[in-house]
């Protein structure tokens, strides 16, 4: 037999439910809008970068309704675990929107990287967009499935992300130092790149939320950071 209880119980589950299925479009969203914008890159399309800045709307607005819908379940009294998805939600719902912010500003660098010839540097972005699309991809699903471990191991690689944009960085520099009039292009690739590194930043921010969804205020251990670009001489 149902209970009004009953009823109460299986609605906030429902609502919570929505709640994950929302998020996970918006970071499916975002990491689509971020393969878009490093295609457009690649193929120097500036008709389809103005398509993925235009689309960056449409994760905003999913914020918005996201921050709605968490609210609407914060006023439905819940318990310590449920407290702790809702936060995870709000802090997880802002990482993606600003990926899709980086996303959309990759595809504006490049439409500015149009005016200059192509540069034979776009192996090393690559390289770094991968691991940038593959981070953000591994932690939406640790975050569907609340694995803690699997994002501590996403937390840990953001150390190879770091490291290859400073490869790169040190690459782009040494290009301008060597040719002045590559310093233009190079400068939107740099601001490209420190976007994917942000990007990283990004991701590890929710690998740590998936972290305190299962394990509350339980202690990660110290993450290595290799991005050492604030102290290149």
């Amino acid at each position: 037999m149902t209970t009004p209880h009953s009823h109460i119980v299986k609605s906030y589950d429902d609502e919570r439910q929505r709640l994950l299925a929302e998020i996970l479009r918006m970071g499916e969203m975002a990491a689509s809008q971020l393969e878009a914008a490093l295609d457009v890159i690649e193929r120097r399309d500036d008709s389809a970068a103005a398509r993925v800045i235009a689309n960056d709307e449409a994760i905003d607005a999913l914020e918005k309704e996201i921050s709605h819908d968490v609210m609407r379940l914060a006023l439905r009294g819940p318990m310590a675990r449920d407290l702790r998805e809702i936060l995870a939600a709000l802090r997880v719902s802002s990482d993606i929107e600003r990926i899709g912010d980086y996303a959309a500003n990759a595809a504006k660098r490049s439409m500015a990287l149009n005016q200059s010839p192509p540069l034979p540097l776009t192996r090393g972005l690559n390289v770094l967009a991968e691991l940038a699309v593959r981070q953000l991809r591994d932690v939406l699903v640790a975050y569907r499935d609340s694995d803690a471990e699997a994002a501590q191991r996403i937390r840990a690689s953001d150390a190879e992300l770091d490291a290859r944009y400073t490869s790169l960085f040190r690459e782009l520099l040494t290009y301008m130092m060597e040719d002045a009039r590559s310093i233009t292009p190079c400068t939107h690739l740099l601001f490209i790149a420190k976007n994917l590194e942000r990007i990283g930043d990004h991701a590890t921010n929710i690998a740590e939320n998936v972290w305190f969804l299962v394990h509350g205020d339980d202690s990660l251990p110290p993450r290595e950071k290799r991005d050492t670009t604030n102290t290149v001489g």
